[in-house]
C-alpha cells in the first residue's frame, strides 16, 4: 500500500511548492485524506507524495497511500533494534491501548466490512445504531434494562467514530423522525486490520467470547467498575496486539 502511484508527468509539473506541502502535512498529521471528500487534495497528495514522504520521515513518519481504497494516512516509521541502553525516537504519534469493547467493536466492524465487500457491488458500508447494537448485544451479559445497554453501546459508537472508523450520517427526508443513526464504516479500518490478522478473526472473537462470559460468571461486569490493569492487559493483548500502530488513536 505504500508504492509510489504513478500520474502523469505534465500532471506533475504543475504541482506548487512550500504551501501545498505544508498543507498536505498539516492535513495528514490532523487526519486521514478521502480521495471521495476532496479530489482536489487527493490530486495534489498524489502530484506531492514524494516530497511529503521526505516531508515526514524525519519526524519518524511514513506516508501511506491506498489507490485502490482511496485513503492516505500518516503512521509511525517502524524502529530498528536498538542495544541495550540506546536512546529511542520519542513517537510523534501516540500509542494508546483501545478498551475491551471498542476494539471489540473494530473487530466486528472489519468482520461485516468483509462480508459486504464479497457482495459486490457498493462501496460505502452504512449501518444503523441498532445494526451496530446487535452485533455487540452478543458479546455482552444479558440485561434486563435494554435502555441501558443501548447508551452504553452508543459509548462504544462514539468513540469508534472519535477514532474516525465510524462516520455518522446526518438523517434524510426519507427517514422516520425517530429513526435510529446511521453510521458509515470507513475504509481505513482495511489499513488498521489487515489481511493477516483478519484469518484468525473467528478464533480471537471466540476468545472474546469465552473471556466475555467469564465476565460475567465472576460477576465482573463489561461496564462500570474499571478492570484490574492485568485484566485489561489480557482482554487487549488477544485482539489488538499492536494496537493503535496505524496513529488512528488519540494525538495528545
Amino acid at each position: 500500500m505504500s508504492q509510489t502511484v504513478n500520474i502523469p508527468e505534465d500532471t506533475q509539473a504543475s504541482a506548487h511548492g512550500p504551501a501545498s506541502l505544508s498543507t498536505l502535512a498539516i492535513t495528514l498529521l490532523k487526519s486521514v485524506i478521502y480521495r471521495e471528500e476532496d479530489e482536489g487534495l487527493w490530486g495534489h497528495l498524489l502530484r506531492l507524495q514524494n516530497q511529503v514522504r521526505d516531508y515526514v520521515v524525519v519526524l519518524g513518519l511514513v506516508l501511506i497511500i491506498d489507490p485502490a481504497e482511496g485513503y492516505a494516512y500518516l503512521r509511525s516509521a517502524p524502529q530498528p533494534e536498538e542495544e541495550e541502553g540506546a536512546s529511542r525516537m520519542l513517537r510523534l504519534i501516540a500509542r494508546r491501548p483501545l478498551s475491551f469493547h471498542v476494539s471489540l467493536l473494530l473487530a466486528l466492524l472489519r468482520q461485516q466490512l468483509v462480508r459486504f465487500d464479497a457482495m459486490g457491488g457498493e462501496t460505502r458500508l452504512i449501518l444503523s445504531r441498532d445494526d451496530i447494537a446487535s452485533m455487540l448485544q452478543t458479546f455482552l451479559p444479558e440485561s434486563s434494562n435494554e435502555v441501558r445497554q443501548l447508551a452504553q453501546i452508543e459509548t462504544y459508537i462514539r468513540r469508534v467514530a472519535e477514532l474516525g472508523f465510524l462516520r455518522p450520517l446526518p438523517p434524510t427526508s426519507a427517514d422516520a423522525p425517530n429513526a435510529p443513526p446511521r453510521y458509515e464504516v470507513r475504509r481505513i479500518l482495511k489499513a488498521y486490520i489487515d489481511a493477516e490478522w483478519l484469518a484468525t478473526l473467528d478464533e480471537r472473537l471466540e476468545a472474546y467470547l469465552a473471556h466475555a462470559r467469564s465476565l460475567e460468571q465472576t460477576d465482573l461486569p463489561l461496564t462500570g467498575a474499571p478492570a484490574t490493569p492485568e485484566q485489561n492487559t489480557t482482554a487487549e493483548s488477544q485482539l489488538f496486539p499492536d494496537h493503535a500502530d496505524t496513529g488512528l488513536t488519540d494525538r495528545d
